[in-house]
């Protein structure tokens, strides 16, 4: 499979178009990476809540339990510890709530972030490498075929895709003198569809 064009310069234009296409994928693939460990760091308050409020309940339970003990009087000591407690799980469940709110930021804004420019790559350089690839291909194997059908090929599709101030600079009427079958005219039109793809005659 031919990747890049035979004339040095058109080749040179390509390998450098594709390592600047590589270079903003592996640079917008960092920031994303690196604004994912950002965000993960907020998720640090939200541990300690967690762990806080955890912790808090614990200790409010037990005091609760103690207190329940106390003959008489246990069960009206035992109430404050256990709304108090209640206080630290609505701490837990805040620090759970913002620890999930982190890890959903953590994945949403470096998909973004990646996303978009992931697409202007997909939209802009792939398709014209892509199609670059499949012309220069098809015309190497057009070497199968004799000369003369080569060159009318080859022709034909200079008319379609070369600029026509260039086809008119080869003939007054290049699509006439294709149809009359001008070997000089066709020839020099299977020579414009030649370097326009940057490949070397057969």
């Amino acid at each position: 499979m031919k990747l890049y064009a035979e004339h040095p310069v058109r080749a040179l234009v390509q390998i450098a178009s594709d390592v600047l296409a590589l270079v903003w994928i592996y640079v917008w693939v960092r920031a994303a990476l690196s604004l994912r460990e950002t965000v993960l760091t907020l998720d640090r308050p939200g541990e300690l809540l967690e762990s806080t409020g955890q912790g808090f309940s614990e200790h409010m339970t037990n005091a609760a339990e103690q207190a329940r003990r106390v003959p008489v009087a246990g069960e009206a000591l035992a109430t404050p510890f256990s709304g108090m407690s209640e206080t630290g799980e609505s701490l837990t469940s805040a620090g759970d709530a913002f620890r999930e709110s982190v890890a959903s930021l953590a994945l949403t804004l470096p998909l973004l972030t990646a996303s978009l420019p992931l697409l202007l790559i997909a939209a802009t350089w792939l398709p014209a490498r892509v199609r670059w690839v499949h012309q220069a291909n098809a015309t190497r194997r057009l070497r199968a075929l004799a000369p003369e059908a080569r060159s009318r090929l080859l022709a034909l599709r200079a008319l379609s895709s070369v600029a026509p101030s260039k086809l008119v600079g080869v003939h007054g009427d290049p699509a006439g003198a294709w149809h009359a079958d001008d070997r000089e005219a066709v020839g020099a039109l299977a020579d414009l569809e030649l370097r326009r793809l940057g490949l070397r005659g057969f």
